[in-house]
């Protein structure tokens, strides 16, 4: 993969610096002799993608398949538990500062997936937007990837499910609107900005991700919230507010799921931010909770395990979020999907056909 430079590099912010676990895939590793440098915020162009959509394991799904696409790599939300900051690594990358501030693009994203679409349509019984990162970074507000591939869906009447942090969505309303199906999940595992501060520094506060919800919901679009991830020790109290405040918005599907670290480097981030921005005792609760639930380990061993827990704690958590949200009527979000896709036309070319 190459890799073309934008020559854009801005400042992130003074006050924070390179900070990046050991990339596992790197032979050496270096540390920096006395202060590291500061961020900056860098955008390479991915010139040579070959295809977007992406084949991944989702054991909840039917056939236990999902499909994404996803049109850049790394996000400027900071969220320290994200697992799609192992995938920095494999670019040479670190896990760290790098998967926020080297953001890479896929500019070719759009004619690609319409070729694919041509190809595979009748095999595809609906697209996700995003699996690694969101799609409603701020700087699809400069490139437009995300609203030029769901006009390729629109024209192809693929089914699209959105799942975002960004109130940027809002801005594709008119394109949502000519999908076939189509739902948005909201991401808002925390009540409030205070309390998401410390995991998701850098993403929209939760009251303007509500507000783009109702705008969304206001304009007949489906949506939902994703409670997750859920940190055990943490944020499961918010999870009764958090729905009754989705539901005030106009949701109508909602799901949760359980931190889940998926390596040694995202683990040693991930707490190392903790420690930078919490009470140490608060600190000790939260991992010795992850532990429980993960017999002794920060880690789940195998994708079985990666949102099921070992203790009554997590039981009354599950149960917690069931009662509130059939109390509210809110449904599974995967199984909205999966209603999608039986509803969904099958079509293997484009809506508007050539005149000759």
């Amino acid at each position: 993969m190459s890799l073309c430079s934008r020559q854009r590099c801005d400042i992130v912010a003074f006050v924070r610096y390179i900070t990046n676990p050991p990339n596992p895939y790197n032979r050496y590793s270096a540390e920096y002799v006395g202060e590291p440098p500061t961020t900056k915020l860098e955008i390479f162009e991915e010139t040579n993608t070959k295809k977007v959509i992406t084949k991944a394991f989702a054991s909840g799904w039917e056939g236990g398949w999902r499909y994404t696409v996803n049109c850049y790599r790394g996000c400027v939300h900071g969220c320290t538990y994200c697992f799609a900051r192992q995938y920095h690594e494999y670019l040479g990358y670190g896990a760290g500062t790098d998967f926020e501030t080297k953001l890479v693009v896929k500019p070719l994203a759009p004619q690609l997936l319409k070729e694919e679409l041509k190809k595979c349509r009748d095999k595809m019984p609906h697209l996700d937007f995003s699996f690694a990162t969101d799609p409603y970074l701020p700087i699809e507000a400069e490139y437009k990837l995300t609203r030029q591939c769901l006009e390729v869906c629109a024209e192809f009447r693929v089914p699209v499910g959105v799942i975002t942090k960004s109130p940027l969505v809002t801005r594709d309303i008119d394109v949502l609107k000519r999908l076939s199906k189509v739902w948005v999940c909201f991401s808002l595992p925390f009540l409030t900005k205070e309390r998401s501060n410390p995991f998701e520094p850098y993403t929209p506060v939760p009251e303007a991700r509500f507000r783009a919800m109702k705008t969304l919901s206001d304009e007949g679009i489906d949506v939902g919230i994703a409670v997750a991830p859920v940190i055990p020790g943490y944020n499961e109290s918010d999870i009764p507010g958090l729905l009754e405040k989705a539901k005030e918005n106009g949701a109508k599907s909602a799901f949760m799921s359980m931190l889940h670290l998926d390596t040694d480097s995202i683990e040693a981030y991930f707490v190392a931010k903790m420690r930078e921005r919490l009470p140490a005792t608060r600190v000790d609760k939260i991992i010795n909770t992850i532990k429980r639930e993960r017999g002794g380990t920060l880690r789940h061993r195998s994708y079985k395990e990666r949102d099921s827990g070992k203790t009554e704690q997590w039981d009354v958590t599950r149960r917690l979020f069931d009662f509130h949200a059939k109390r509210l009527g809110l449904r599974e979000y995967e199984a909205s999907a999966l209603e999608a896709k039986a509803e969904a036309p099958i079509v293997t070319e484009p809506v508007q056909q050539a005149l000759f």
